[in-house]
């Protein structure tokens, strides 16, 4: 069943879900349509107001020239101008459901008329999502101010079917539909992976026979923390019917602090969301069209910095730091369980075998090694981000 769109509302984490993750296909309401064609002749009008209001990109050039007014015949031809000169980006692709995410939340700015563009390029973006391959995006080398050495090649091939008028490239290529794009997905993947290492943590509690007042429901309210309380209310849904014959002696910290890491991850988790659905939902074009009220009969348009997105990249890398410490508690308790002095297991959990038979590690011996390669990556992709220097 098509996602229908109507409001800026209407973007947001559960439709991502359902577009970019489930490959639903997008509709613009009959409603959105009409209010973007309605923007669409008002801001027309505008730009043919006497004299001309100084709008980027539209009547003055972009960039470097962006003082540069440009006479009515030449925004034509600089409307026209195709989007290939800056998809200079490179390395490897993002993943189609990112990319589907992008093109979703591109619509935003489209939907209730704040673009200026015109309902055939708001139709042309949408029928990107009926289906059809995707376009490469490189996920490297996105340096520069906003978002166009991304978007640039994602619309670069729609442009091309057009002879793009006033203010149609710019809705294309303006604004931080990718920022909101990669918070949403990590949110979504981030849901299941703490429910996944919940379960995880509460089967190795099981196997260490750890004692289960570490995760006691008095902690609840003596932590007295909403995340920690999700953690903690987590790892009890899957210990419940656990063991008898439980140690009598606190187990080691790895085991006794779960709760705490897991509710940094909700926690992380929960900003992540609110910065996804923030984002989703968020006006980010440069310029933005602001419709007609009663001060301005015709609309104004105003420049910006919407398409810095200062939300996202702290979500994202808090997001990466808890992941990391996630890897390294399951390197602490392989390591432990594999120890049978402090498991009170067989030493690598291996029983019926000989020495003579066996390269001292087992079936399972060699995990830990391979956790540190996995902690190793995760620390490096857990570093701080900065706003890169152009």
């Amino acid at each position: 069943m098509p996602v229908s769109l109507s409001t800026r509302d209407d973007i947001n984490l559960d439709t991502v879900f359902r577009v970019a993750w489930k490959k639903d296909t997008v509709e613009i309401s009959e409603k959105a349509l009409q209010r973007i064609a309605e923007c669409r002749v008002s801001f027309l009008k505008l730009i043919e107001s006497d004299p001309p209001p100084v709008i980027y990109g539209v009547t003055t050039a972009m960039g470097e020239l962006a003082s540069r007014k440009l006479e009515p015949d030449e925004r034509d031809r600089h409307a026209r101008i195709k989007a290939f000169a800056a998809a200079t980006s490179f390395g490897d692709p993002l993943p189609d459901r990112v990319v589907r995410a992008i093109v979703l939340a591109r619509l935003t700015n489209f939907i209730e008329g704040n673009a200026a563009t015109t309902p055939r390029i708001a139709l042309a973006v949408a029928a990107m999502l009926d289906g059809r391959p995707m376009p490469v995006v490189p996920a490297s080398g996105q340096g520069g101010a906003g978002e166009i050495l991304a978007l640039y090649p994602l619309f670069a091939e729609l442009s091309t079917r057009f002879d793009l008028e006033v203010k149609e490239r710019g809705s294309l290529i303006n604004g931080s539909p990718c920022a909101a794009a990669l918070v949403a997905d990590a949110a979504l993947a981030g849901r299941r992976r703490i429910r996944m290492a919940q379960k995880v943590f509460a089967l190795s509690i099981e196997a260490f026979r750890a004692p289960l007042e570490h995760y006691d429901a008095a902690l609840d309210t003596l932590w007295g923390d909403e995340h920690e309380t999700a953690a903690l209310q987590g790892l009890r849904e899957f210990l419940v019917g656990a063991g008898d014959g439980r140690r009598n002696y606190q187990a080691p910290v790895s085991y006794r602090i779960v709760p705490r890491v897991l509710g940094q991850a909700h926690r992380a988790l929960a900003t992540a969301e609110r910065a996804a659905n923030v984002s989703l939902a968020s006006v980010s074009d440069n310029p933005v069209y602001i419709p007609p009220d009663d001060a301005h009969r015709l609309g104004r348009c105003i420049s910006t910095g919407g398409y810095h997105n200062a939300m996202a990249t702290p979500a994202l890398d808090d997001l990466a730091a808890i992941w990391a410490d996630i890897c390294l508690l399951c390197d602490r308790h392989a390591s432990k369980l594999l120890n049978g002095k402090v498991s009170l297991l067989p030493d690598l959990l291996m029983t019926g075998r000989h020495s003579a038979d066996s390269d001292g590690h087992g079936n399972v011996g060699y995990v830990p090694m391979a956790i540190t390669g996995y902690l190793e990556q995760a620390k490096l992709a857990a570093q701080r981000t900065f706003i890169p220097g152009t």
